[in-house]
């Protein structure tokens, strides 16, 4: 198994006092890939669902149909995308998708009718996922083992600010609510596509060595070649445990706002403040929450406190029913609060797990395995917070929350049969 640095650098190290980026070339290129990538992801997800609706003139129920298609697409697209890294090199085969995706987005412009565009959306979706896999074997690839986590925190700060200026950026277009206006924003989240494969060609490619080695793997029999991470028991579980807990990512975009509208008195504008609120903590504090997760146990007893955090949060905007119009906002500003400390602990103890229990040379399997995982939460965690937690009040809160409690504890006791399995 792959191990980190035991006396790895702290990650204020990453970004330099006075700087705005990182001193580091390979992290400072990365850094330019996600703010474009991430802007363009801003103003495509802001317009699409209108754009889908008002403009292409498909029904609601038409695209959540094609959407959740798409989703299962996405799901069955990480884990080859993670073999073709390890085979090929993370950063080509980076490169040939993202140029794909601006390609296929440039074709939402120009699609129709329901059946061109519900296989647009699944290649589309299919190719997005892939990439994501993909990217995060690119940083295990070009990153050093000491900054591999601490890189990608950072990296997660700046999605979380260039995806809410993009969203701000997309407000234009729906005030000129023309389908000019959203067809000029989908090309420009193509065009950020362009402007990232420019970025990542100019990354350091994979060694001579690394080349040698993946093409032996290749040819080596087709018993050895089955995919390791697939065939290990103990990363497969923290997979399936990390999958819950990504649960949290629909429960504050999908649950909390259909709480605060439809079971509390809480303004309805309070929707978008707790957004900001989580997205200011994610950028506070997600580098921070890396300290202290270099070896697979500081790690797993980072997803534990995490997993406590969002049990914990659950609960107190569970108690937001009933209360007067600013009491329950208060305590559910407070329960969001709690849940960004559970957010930035797990996000950063799910990835150094992936990282460190992953087998030698096998990053992009094991990135495929985690991130199918996690993309499997995505796509059934809207209908599962909608119908499972907010439809039964406080008492699906708590079970909602103690699910959470539940994942965090038990990746310490599956990390130590990871850790004993791999000797």
């Amino acid at each position: 198994m792959t191990t980190t640095i035991a006396d790895a650098s702290p990650p204020s190290t990453i970004r330099p006092r006075g700087q705005l980026l990182p001193s580091d070339p390979v992290l400072r290129l990365l850094t330019w890939t996600t703010l474009v990538n991430s802007l363009g992801n801003g103003l495509f997800y802001t317009v699409s669902a209108l754009y889908f609706t008002r403009i292409l003139g498909y029904g609601v129920g038409e695209v959540g149909v094609v959407l959740t298609a798409a989703g299962l697409c996405g799901v069955a697209a990480s884990i080859p995308a993670g073999r073709a890294a390890d085979r090929w090199g993370s950063k080509r085969v980076l490169i040939a998708l993202v140029a794909a995706e601006a390609v296929g987005t440039v074709g939402y412009t120009l699609v129709h009718g329901l059946a061109a565009f519900a296989l647009l959306a699944c290649v589309v979706t299919a190719i997005d996922r892939g990439a994501t896999t993909t990217r995060s074997a690119l940083y295990a690839e070009v990153l050093a083992a000491d900054q591999r986590v601490a890189g990608r925190a950072y990296l997660r700060a700046v999605t979380n600010v260039a995806m809410g200026l993009g969203s701000v950026l997309a407000a234009v277009t729906l005030q000129a609510d023309t389908r000019a206006a959203y067809q000029l924003t989908v090309l420009a989240d193509a065009v950020s596509y362009a402007l990232v494969v420019f970025f990542l060609l100019r990354l350091p490619g994979r060694s001579a060595a690394a080349v040698a080695a993946a093409g032996a793997a290749a040819a080596a029999p087709r018993a050895e070649r089955r995919n390791p991470a697939l065939r290990d028991l103990p990363f497969l579980v923290i997979t399936g445990l990390n999958a819950v807990l990504t649960l949290q990512f629909a429960m504050l975009e999908i649950g909390i706002p259909l709480w605060i509208v439809r079971d509390t008195h809480a303004p309805r504008f309070l929707v978008a403040a707790i957004m900001i609120v989580n997205t200011g903590l994610v950028v506070l504090f997600q580098v921070r929450a890396t300290r202290g997760t270099e070896q697979p146990a500081m790690a797993a007893r980072a997803c534990l406190r995490g997993g406590l955090l969002l049990g914990a949060g659950c609960a107190v905007v569970g108690l937001a029913h009933g209360l007067p119009a600013v009491a329950a906002s208060v305590v559910l500003v407070l329960g969001v609060v709690i849940e960004g400390g559970g957010e930035v602990l797990t996000q950063a103890g799910g990835w150094a797990l992936s990282y460190d229990l992953a087998g030698d040379g096998a990053a992009g399997a094991y990135q495929g395995v985690f991130n199918a995982g996690m993309a499997a939460a995505q796509m059934a965690g809207p209908a599962m917070i909608a119908l499972g937690v907010v439809g039964h009040g406080l008492l699906g809160w708590l079970a909602l929350g103690g699910l959470f409690a539940v994942a965090g504890a038990a990746m310490r006791p599956v990390t130590r049969w990871s850790q004993r399995i791999a000797g």
